[in-house]
């Protein structure tokens, strides 16, 4: 097998991504200059002068020359208090009361005094004795810090426990946030906001569990709460997430029929990319006409959701077409996530030239390339082998400081894993952890294909270990990597005792889990596990829509 060189070091000279140079370096490079990219690229932070607080000051007030010395701090003396009041109570505070009393200048009221003002002479709202002398020997409230102390509890309590509901949200346990937010309302002091209704539909509705937001839904309108225009979307979305169409066009209708939650630009945009995931491209012309109907323009988001669909279908001619009209319109002009959509279609596709061409075609439109763009060409580049175009386009990336993140590394590392270059990929994984880049599923997923596909099965079995140890979460696409190097392997147990775990874990097996497994299981002749395999395929599939 030829050589396969990637060069990770900057060029002094300027050079196009897309028109590289046409060098070899040794993959040894890639480990030996590890280190000296820290110190090439590592942004130095300049240290702003310290701002010291200035105290404010006041201006004093200058004094007049006959100006009375202040009022020292007034007594009460015999007679005045409580008996004299007794008597002067009601009279005095009438003619307080009364708006035809004049009332004393603010000059003569402060003059004299800066400080703590104490009651004068008929000024203090009396009381008699006899109240007096109850609300002085009144008994303190009982266990009123105990009841301070509890209320204080309960408020941090409420704290303690939305964190703990917003931290399961955040880690997507959706049936552990429903299990947290029942208990808090039924809490008397807890009232939930739309925002909270909001962050749990989009939640279950990305964790595939539309019934459930259907749920709380309806619980939400139950406890008066008024819906919104957003959270009937919300619920529209977790359908569309599902593929359940006739439910979100349920859902739609509804809408309509309430004058303030009407569908807007965001809510027809989603159902549009349900109708796309689904090839349900005359359900897309039909919506448009609506959108027209109802006024509502598609937006530059909405292009894109429809252009990668046409381009995913193969339906270029339109695909040109709704490309054309964001050429030319004013309102749904191309941005930088249209070009990302387009060359990373051609570059999927292999169609490395057409990829090229579109790319300089949004560059002359004024479309600045950002770092997801480099990725897309760093792994169109990979996939067909032209290590030299994929150094280059790095090699830029530093030139023009884009960082390289988890995905650049992931695209050189799915490379050399597809082409079995074990070395060169172990070489671009030592440095992403020396640059304290974080691995995910993805890095692994392609380590262990990598290490399958040069058949270095032992270093399968210490990727698995490593991803373990850095807690990396493993979803279908981790368990179908496994699965698949056991069966290269020929070892069908283990690959049995990964399936069972992958149930037990409660992981969905998907069609590709089904072909790895069928094609392992046809290699040895065993049609007995493959007919058991093919009704337990039919019935995961079955069961998986209609929990959907």
């Amino acid at each position: 097998m030829a050589s396969l060189s990637l060069s990770f070091s900057s060029s002094s000279h300027f050079s196009s991504p897309l028109t590289p140079k046409t060098k070899t370096l040794n993959p040894k490079s890639i480990h030996d200059k590890t280190l000296s990219f820290s110190k090439v690229f590592h942004c130095r932070l300049s240290s702003s002068p310290s701002v010291h607080a200035q105290r404010g000051g006041t201006t004093r007030p200058k004094k007049e020359e006959h100006h009375s010395p202040p009022a020292k701090k007034r007594h009460w003396k015999e007679g005045e208090f409580p008996e004299y009041l007794a008597q002067k109570n009601s009279s005095s505070y009438s003619s307080r009361s009364s708006p035809s009393s004049p009332r004393p200048s603010k000059r003569n009221q402060n003059q004299g005094t800066e400080k703590k003002r104490h009651w004068k002479e008929g000024e203090f709202q009396g009381i008699s004795e006899a109240q007096f002398v109850r609300s002085s020997n009144r008994t303190p409230l009982k266990n009123l810090k105990k009841k301070i102390d509890n209320r204080n509890n309960a408020k941090a309590w409420v704290n303690t426990v939305t964190e703990s509901l917003a931290d399961r949200m955040h880690k997507k346990l959706w049936d552990e946030a429903l299990q947290v937010f029942e208990m808090l309302k039924e809490q008397p002091f807890y009232h939930p906001k739309e925002g909270t209704y909001m962050k749990l539909l989009v939640l279950l509705g990305k964790s595939g569990q539309p019934s459930r937001a259907q749920k709380l839904f309806d619980e939400m309108l139950e406890e008066g709460l008024d819906p919104t225009a957003e959270l009937y979307t919300a619920l529209l979305t977790a359908y569309s997430r599902s593929n359940l169409l006739e439910k979100a066009f349920a859902v739609l209708e509804e809408m309509k029929g309430l004058p303030l939650c009407q569908p807007d630009v965001y809510t027809y945009s989603t159902l549009i990319k349900a109708c796309i995931d689904a090839s349900r491209f005359e359900l897309v012309d039909r919506l448009y006409e609506e959108m027209a109907e109802r006024l509502i323009t598609p937006n530059t988001v909405t292009q894109n959701i429809v252009l990668s669909g046409y381009g995913k279908a193969g339906m270029f001619d339109e695909m040109e077409k709704v490309l054309s009209g964001m050429l030319e319109s004013t309102e749904c002009i191309p941005d930088v996530w249209t070009m990302n959509t387009v060359i990373s279609l051609f570059g999927n596709k292999g169609q490395i030239e057409m990829m090229e061409s579109w790319y300089e075609k949004f560059r002359n439109f004024g479309i600045e390339p950002e770092t997801r763009t480099f990725n897309i060409l760093i792994g169109a580049y990979g996939k067909k082998q032209m290590y030299d175009k994929m150094s280059s386009v790095m090699e830029y990336m530093r030139r023009l400081s884009f960082p390289w993140t988890t995905s650049t590394y992931n695209n050189v590392i799915e490379a050399f894993a597809d082409a079995g270059d074990a070395q060169n990929m172990e070489y671009t994984f030592d440095q992403m952890r020396a640059e304290r880049m974080k691995a995910d599923t993805k890095t692994f997923c392609c380590l262990i294909r990598g290490y399958a596909n040069a058949g270095l099965f032992h270093k399968v079995v210490s990727s698995i270990q490593l991803a373990e140890k850095l807690e990396i979460p493993s979803n279908t696409s981790f368990f179908n990597a496994v699965i698949s190097a056991c069966a290269k392997a020929d070892d069908l147990m283990e690959m049995e005792r990964v399936y069972q775990r992958m149930k037990d874990k409660q992981c969905p097996a998907n069609s590709a889990t089904f072909d790895i497994m069928v094609e392992a299981y046809k290699k040895e002749g065993m049609t007995d596990k493959i007919y058991d395999l093919e009704q337990e395929k039919s019935n995961v599939l079955i069961s998986g829509s209609e929990s959907e």
